[in-house]
């Protein structure tokens, strides 16, 4: 097969996804086609070169629904031969875009593609399409549903991380956006966000709080302990799967899970011959992909079977990534790949992550991929993983290394 290459990646700023959010007026296809035209014009394109658009987005409906790709393309200065396809793999979706273009160049199924995705959760509600999963009694029971933040607690229980470890996690990585964002280190990557008349809406992420400290986040109450212990009762559901666990230890609140924003981003991949045609140098390659299933209660333990895989299939061991990229769903998912791999907290999200900088669902996957590369040519390394949970019970992991 033919090797992958990323050409370009770049990301909006991040909204707060809410009404009064920045980008609460800037509808998901407005979003979407900026970032498309944002790699035209960065990589001189004139539209026509493309295979396919390859858009994930995890709440599809409204709009967002509808083949919002295929909206977007229109949208943008692409050329109409250029289709779209829009995916759902809920928090993996940009990643899983970026990683089925990279197996498509690979396997020879046309030069070049845009990969990523857009979540605008400010306009359109997360979980406002339904899920059969959390809605059927009868696929609910089955798998014990509860809800993600159940699921981070539980993780936290079984490997025992106490709620003084994932404030912590949660302060560094305030700490470590901030500082990414005084010394420029998005800069690259960056697409502000401007209205019909130029004027800029939004050009740096807004979500962080770099003033949080441990005392700060000790006075947030847990925000999943009163569904847990009283009504619905998710608890008894968690013990009645795992029944070694006594109780569920509530450490999880706002401070230290994911924040709810806008945002859109987009990888540009190509084969080596479309680079060539059009002189552009690829940054890095896509070594391996890999995506997988996990227990669908715990739910949210995925990048580490993910990163096993991906692992193993690219015949590699975890000494040999020198940057990791884990996405903040929750502060427990990152603490539990620290501990699963033993590796070294400062080479794990080193420009913080969606604790500070907050998680628009569909779009994160190709953000993160993007911030790896960014930081391992600033760092000068070669060589870096991304991965991230993924509700109901999945894993991603993308493997990159520069060239």
């Amino acid at each position: 097969m033919t090797d992958a290459y990323i050409y370009d990646a770049i990301r909006t700023p991040r909204g707060k996804g809410r009404k009064d959010g920045s980008l609460h007026e800037v509808t998901a296809l407005r979003l979407s086609a900026l970032v498309l035209d944002g790699l035209i014009a960065r990589n001189g394109l004139t539209g026509n070169e493309l295979e396919d658009v390859i858009w994930g987005n995890a709440t599809q409906v409204g709009e967002q629904g509808g083949c919002l790709a295929r909206s977007a393309v229109l949208a943008s200065g692409l050329a109409e031969s250029v289709p779209g396809l829009s995916i759902n793999r809920f928090c993996a979706s940009g990643m899983e875009a970026v990683n089925l273009a990279a197996n498509q160049v690979r396997a020879g199924a046309g030069q070049a593609y845009i990969a990523g995705g857009v979540e605008m959760m400010g306009r359109v509600a997360m979980g406002s399409d339904g899920a059969a999963i959390a809605v059927d009694p009868s696929l609910a029971m089955k798998s014990h549903f509860v809800p993600q933040g159940i699921s981070a607690d539980i993780i936290a229980t079984e490997y025992g991380f106490t709620r003084k470890d994932v404030d912590a996690l949660a302060v560094e990585s305030q700490r470590r956006a901030a500082q990414s964002w005084a010394e420029g280190r998005f800069d690259k990557s960056i697409l502000p966000v401007r209205d019909v008349n130029g004027l800029t809406i939004l050009e740096r992420d807004e979500y962080m709080r770099p003033g949080t400290d441990m005392d700060s986040l000790g006075a947030l109450k847990p925000s999943f302990k009163e569904m847990g212990e009283v009504m619905p009762g998710f608890d008894q559901v968690a013990i009645l799967k795992y029944p070694h666990l006594e109780r569920i230890e509530h450490v999880h609140h706002a401070g230290n899970s994911s924040g709810i924003v806008d945002g859109a981003a987009g990888v540009l991949v190509g084969n080596k011959a479309f680079g060539d045609a059009l002189g552009l140098k690829p940054r890095a390659r896509i070594r391996q992909t890999c995506k997988i299933g996990t227990d669908p209660t715990i739910m949210l333990t995925g990048p580490v079977p993910a990163t096993e895989k991906v692992l193993r299939d690219a015949g590699m061991q975890i000494s040999d990534i020198d940057l990791f990229e884990v996405n903040e769903a929750f502060a427990a998912v990152v603490l539990r790949f620290m501990q699963a791999f033993d590796v070294d907290p400062a080479m794990v999200n080193k420009n913080g992550g969606a604790i500070a900088l907050g998680h628009p669902l569909g779009a994160t996957g190709a953000i993160i991929l993007g911030t790896l590369l960014d930081e391992l040519e600033r760092s000068d390394k070669e060589t870096g993983l991304a991965t991230l949970c993924v509700a109901s019970g999945m894993g991603a992991a993308t493997i990159i290394e520069r060239v």
